[in-house]
């Protein structure tokens, strides 16, 4: 098939990756270039970055309900759009441009958790299966049939082992989508809308780490964060981004009620309103990371049993 491709993220870079090894790639749509890091310098998505890569014609417009911008779309001739992750709404016109549609790889198992940040809700919530679906697009939210789906259990797994999976997952279904489609067999699944749950973006410090909550709730946390949404916390004093933690179930928690931190056996600890978080690597404001039993040797609280540790 003739494809045009629209994504902006690694999930979706993974994807066109995948795409490309079967299919013609038209063009790649992606946001334009962002300013990251500190030196505020424009860096290219990674979609970008495979579609230069590869040779593909790459168009980065801030809007599509542009007429030229439209106009060039419709030139590409593509026989369907696949979209992972682009980062704007599609409007009417492109959603009617291709004979086989807009086919979106949304990472959730439709009709659970449509929208933005749905593998990081899976996390939150406790869903013991996450996957991802084929979608065809329509105007609303997510709210398209379905028809191909993978899964898997989402396990201990953090934010970003489970994209990485999932991206994966991602391009077979889609793969497989396509072949579907042009054999004339693809069958579409109605989302059951009493089934729907929306996956809201995560808001700032919403992953912050808070003694008053279960060690399963902030372990929760820290498997969902990232850099965009850190997991933050301050431990004897010391504010600072969790980046590796797990529910310690053989930890005294006799010794550890809620807000309490110390080593206890090389171990940092600390001590929830129900259970124990075993933290595991750790990076203090300005400083690089490091495994949490070094930060705590550095800090004689933790040593002797007397840290505390609060919400950022």
């Amino acid at each position: 098939m003739r494809v045009v491709f629209m994504g902006t993220p690694r999930f979706a870079a993974e994807i066109l990756d995948e795409l490309a090894e079967f299919h013609e790639i038209a063009a790649v749509y992606t946001r334009p270039d962002a300013v990251r890091g500190r030196g505020k310098a424009l860096v290219p998505s990674p979609v970008k970055e495979v579609a230069e890569r590869r040779g593909f014609p790459v168009r980065t417009p801030r809007t599509l309900r542009d007429t030229a911008v439209l106009s060039e779309l419709a030139a590409f001739a593509p026989d369907v759009i696949c979209v992972a992750a682009y980062g704007a709404i599609l409007p009417k016109d492109v959603l009617d441009l291709p004979p086989f549609g807009c086919l979106n790889v949304h990472g959730s198992l439709l009709p659970r958790w449509r929208g933005a940040a749905p593998i990081e809700r899976a996390i939150l919530a406790g869903d013991e299966e996450i996957g991802v679906c084929i979608m065809a697009m329509e105007e609303g939210l997510d709210t398209g049939d379905y028809c191909v789906c993978r899964s898997l259990p989402a396990g201990s797994r953090t934010a970003a082992e489970l994209t990485e999976e999932l991206a994966a997952l991602g391009a077979s279904a889609l793969l497989t989508a396509l072949a579907q489609a042009e054999g004339g067999n693809l069958r579409w699944v109605a989302q059951d809308e009493a089934l729907v749950t929306y996956a809201e973006k995560i808001a700032k410090g919403e992953l912050n780490l808070d003694p008053a909550e279960s060690a399963v709730a902030n372990d929760r946390r820290v498997r969902a964060s990232g850099a965009a949404h850190p997991a933050r916390a301050v431990v004897a004093g010391r504010p600072l981004t969790v980046l590796a933690a797990r529910v310690a179930d053989d930890a005294p928690a006799d010794r550890l009620g809620s807000g309490a931190a110390a080593l206890i056996a090389n171990r940092l600890l600390l001590g929830c309103a129900e259970g124990v978080l075993e933290v595991t690597e750790v990076k203090p404001d300005g400083k690089r990371a490091m495994d949490a039993r070094s930060f705590a040797a550095g800090v004689p609280a933790l040593r002797g049993e007397e840290g505390t540790w609060s919400r950022a």
